[in-house]
Protein backbone atom coordinates (compact mmCIF):
# COMPACT_ATOMS: atom_id res chain seq x y z
CA UNK A 1 0.00 0.00 0.00
CA UNK A 2 2.00 2.98 -1.58
CA UNK A 3 -0.77 5.06 0.16
CA UNK A 4 1.28 5.40 3.39
CA UNK A 5 3.99 7.11 2.14
CA UNK A 6 1.95 9.21 -0.35
CA UNK A 7 -0.16 9.94 3.05
CA UNK A 8 2.87 11.11 5.02
CA UNK A 9 4.36 13.50 2.00
CA UNK A 10 1.14 15.33 1.66
CA UNK A 11 0.60 15.60 5.00
CA UNK A 12 4.01 17.18 5.61
CA UNK A 13 3.16 19.94 3.18
CA UNK A 14 -0.58 20.11 5.32
CA UNK A 15 1.35 21.23 8.29
CA UNK A 16 3.28 23.25 6.63
CA UNK A 17 0.33 25.77 4.99
CA UNK A 18 -1.63 25.02 8.17
CA UNK A 19 1.24 26.61 10.41
CA UNK A 20 -0.40 24.98 13.40
CA UNK A 21 -4.27 25.83 12.40
CA UNK A 22 -6.65 22.81 12.55
CA UNK A 23 -7.13 21.43 9.41
CA UNK A 24 -11.22 19.97 8.11
CA UNK A 25 -10.11 18.80 4.30
CA UNK A 26 -7.62 18.95 2.03
CA UNK A 27 -7.61 18.77 -2.00
CA UNK A 28 -5.35 17.25 -3.78
CA UNK A 29 -4.73 16.64 -7.41
CA UNK A 30 -2.91 13.18 -8.35
CA UNK A 31 -1.75 11.62 -11.60
CA UNK A 32 -3.50 8.34 -12.92
CA UNK A 33 0.37 6.45 -13.52
CA UNK A 34 0.40 6.55 -9.52
CA UNK A 35 -2.83 4.17 -9.44
CA UNK A 36 -3.65 5.61 -5.99
CA UNK A 37 -6.64 3.70 -4.62
CA UNK A 38 -9.02 6.62 -3.20
CA UNK A 39 -10.24 4.31 -0.53
CA UNK A 40 -6.71 3.43 0.58
CA UNK A 41 -6.15 6.93 0.08
CA UNK A 42 -8.35 8.28 2.64
CA UNK A 43 -7.66 5.18 5.27
CA UNK A 44 -3.80 5.54 4.91
CA UNK A 45 -4.39 9.65 5.32
CA UNK A 46 -6.57 9.22 8.62
CA UNK A 47 -3.60 6.73 10.25
CA UNK A 48 -1.00 9.42 9.26
CA UNK A 49 -3.27 12.45 10.33
CA UNK A 50 -3.59 11.21 14.02
CA UNK A 51 -2.87 13.24 16.53
CA UNK A 52 -1.83 16.32 14.04
CA UNK A 53 -3.44 19.36 13.07
CA UNK A 54 -4.72 17.10 10.43
CA UNK A 55 -6.37 15.09 12.49
CA UNK A 56 -10.07 13.94 11.29
CA UNK A 57 -9.61 15.71 8.09
CA UNK A 58 -11.25 14.92 4.91
CA UNK A 59 -9.26 14.39 1.94
CA UNK A 60 -10.04 15.35 -1.80
CA UNK A 61 -8.76 13.42 -4.87
CA UNK A 62 -8.89 14.54 -8.55
CA UNK A 63 -7.55 12.17 -10.98
CA UNK A 64 -5.65 13.62 -13.89
CA UNK A 65 -5.29 11.78 -16.83
CA UNK A 66 -1.77 10.81 -19.10
CA UNK A 67 -1.02 11.72 -22.00
CA UNK A 68 -1.31 9.00 -25.21
CA UNK A 69 0.58 9.08 -28.34
CA UNK A 70 0.10 6.04 -30.39
CA UNK A 71 3.43 5.47 -32.40
CA UNK A 72 1.55 3.45 -34.92
CA UNK A 73 -1.63 5.73 -35.95
CA UNK A 74 -0.24 9.31 -34.53
CA UNK A 75 -3.93 8.89 -32.24
CA UNK A 76 -3.01 11.88 -29.34
CA UNK A 77 -5.24 12.12 -26.68
CA UNK A 78 -5.55 11.18 -22.59
CA UNK A 79 -5.53 8.03 -20.67
CA UNK A 80 -6.59 7.19 -16.94
CA UNK A 81 -5.22 3.48 -17.67
CA UNK A 82 -1.14 3.17 -17.20
CA UNK A 83 -1.44 -0.09 -19.64
CA UNK A 84 -3.28 1.78 -21.93
CA UNK A 85 -3.52 1.01 -26.03
CA UNK A 86 -4.11 2.96 -29.00
CA UNK A 87 -8.35 3.42 -28.09
CA UNK A 88 -8.37 4.24 -31.89
CA UNK A 89 -6.23 1.06 -33.71
CA UNK A 90 -5.93 -1.08 -30.87
CA UNK A 91 -1.82 -0.90 -31.02
CA UNK A 92 0.36 -1.34 -27.59
CA UNK A 93 3.20 0.87 -29.02
CA UNK A 94 1.62 3.97 -27.59
CA UNK A 95 4.43 6.73 -25.53
CA UNK A 96 2.28 7.51 -22.44
CA UNK A 97 3.66 11.30 -20.77
CA UNK A 98 2.64 13.03 -17.51
CA UNK A 99 -0.28 11.74 -15.45
CA UNK A 100 2.60 11.16 -12.19
CA UNK A 101 1.85 14.07 -10.60
CA UNK A 102 1.29 14.69 -7.02
CA UNK A 103 -0.13 18.32 -5.96
CA UNK A 104 -1.44 19.52 -2.78
CA UNK A 105 -4.08 22.13 -4.51
CA UNK A 106 -5.62 23.19 -0.89
CA UNK A 107 -6.49 23.07 2.56
CA UNK A 108 -9.63 24.16 4.53
CA UNK A 109 -9.05 25.37 7.75
CA UNK A 110 -11.43 24.14 10.46
CA UNK A 111 -12.34 26.49 13.36
CA UNK A 112 -10.51 26.74 16.06
CA UNK A 113 -11.79 27.46 19.76
CA UNK A 114 -8.46 29.28 20.72
CA UNK A 115 -6.57 31.35 18.72
CA UNK A 116 -3.06 32.48 19.91
CA UNK A 117 -3.09 36.00 20.51
CA UNK A 118 -6.93 36.80 19.93
CA UNK A 119 -9.15 36.03 22.83
CA UNK A 120 -12.37 36.05 21.04
CA UNK A 121 -11.31 32.92 19.43
CA UNK A 122 -11.88 32.23 15.63
CA UNK A 123 -14.81 33.81 14.80
CA UNK A 124 -13.53 37.60 17.15
CA UNK A 125 -15.93 37.03 19.75
CA UNK A 126 -15.18 39.95 22.07
CA UNK A 127 -17.05 38.93 24.64
CA UNK A 128 -15.38 35.64 25.04
CA UNK A 129 -12.77 35.13 27.62
CA UNK A 130 -9.03 33.79 27.41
Amino acid sequence: MHEIGLAEAILEAVQKRAAGRPVARARIRAGALLRIVEPSMDQAFQLVTEGTVAEGAAIDMIVTPARLTCRACGHDGSTLDPLAVCPTCGDGDVAVTGGDELVLESIEIGESPDVPGNPGGDRGDPSRSA
